[in-house]
């Protein structure tokens, strides 16, 4: 209800759309799952602040961190779908009337949670705001274009061939194709995670097994960049960013172009498995159509 430059940044109106899938989501929630991140959260706060704290007094009310996860997990009416679309459509004053343990709880904390935030917001981030911007002139003065700018949620493009890499006296090739896949399937055989689903086994012999699955390149990528378009000279999409081999793990603090690759899905292989695994002819169609 309030004007949207007044709530706070994750509850802005571009946001409204997505909280609302969040909270109506049919995906179910894993009751031992929750009590133990609950469990975590709350032995951290009195682990941090003391069992005398009047805050950790509030959280545990005379119980365990878990005995008061599991009480409150177990309490809960948020894990159905339904009571969810009823505090959504009865709006604030129905989550300030609930009698929810979880609702209950969360409500209990909102002072002493809003303070911190606001003193956090106050002391640290606007200093930090300010002095980046600072550091951030200082460092461009010294340094050009010679270096990175920081993520910024702007359009990142980076540059790369597509090239292997050696592993000891192994070259690694840029390229697999589904016969290598169907390979290591079977060199594992029985093994869960190596074991092909039935669509997949099925459509063994409809598949070219020689097109180009995966590909490596010398892209400057790190966490994140997954889904990223891989665009070649031609401005043609030819695959996407997914994943990095084990040496671009340190990427965020080293870039050793010798062997740091990122890995993309081939744009033929997308194409050939869409086609003849899960028989989506139309959308084939429509891709091509717009090569």
């Amino acid at each position: 209800t309030k004007p949207n430059e007044a709530r706070l940044d994750e509850y802005a109106d571009a946001r409204i759309d997505s909280i609302e899938r969040s909270i109506l989501s049919p995906e179910p929630m894993h009751e031992d799952l929750e009590v133990q991140w609950l469990t975590m959260k709350l032995s951290f706060f009195a682990e941090r602040l003391g069992a005398e704290d009047p805050v950790v007094v509030k959280l545990l009310d005379g119980l365990s961190p878990r005995d008061r996860a599991l009480a409150l997990v177990r309490e809960t009416t948020l894990t159905s779908i339904d009571a969810r679309k009823a505090l959504l459509a009865g709006g604030a004053e129905a989550v300030r009337s609930s009698k929810d343990a979880m609702i209950a709880f969360m409500r209990s904390l909102e002072p002493e949670a809003r303070a911190v935030r606001t003193r956090y917001e106050r002391e640290v981030e606007s200093v930090e705001r300010s002095a980046y911007a600072d550091i951030a002139k200082a460092t461009f003065a010294i340094e050009g274009d010679s270096t990175y700018p920081d993520a910024t949620f702007t359009l990142r493009l980076t540059y790369g061939v597509v090239r292997g890499w050696k592993e000891g006296s192994d070259e690694i090739p840029p390229f697999t194709n589904y016969a290598g896949l169907y390979r290591r399937a079977d060199q594992r055989h029985g093994e869960r995670d190596f074991t092909l689903p039935k669509a997949w086994t099925d459509a063994c012999t409809k598949l070219n097994v020689e097109t180009p699955f995966n590909f490596v390149c010398t892209a400057d990528i790190i966490g994140g960049n997954s889904g990223s378009p891989v665009v070649n000279r031609k401005g043609e999409v030819v695959g996407l960013i997914f994943d990095g081999n084990l040496p671009s793990l340190v990427g965020d603090v080293l870039y050793d172009g010798t062997v740091n690759r990122a890995v993309a899905v081939d744009s033929r292989g997308l194409i050939e498995g869409i086609e003849k695994v899960y028989g989506a002819t139309s959308l084939v169609r429509e891709i091509r159509g717009a090569e």
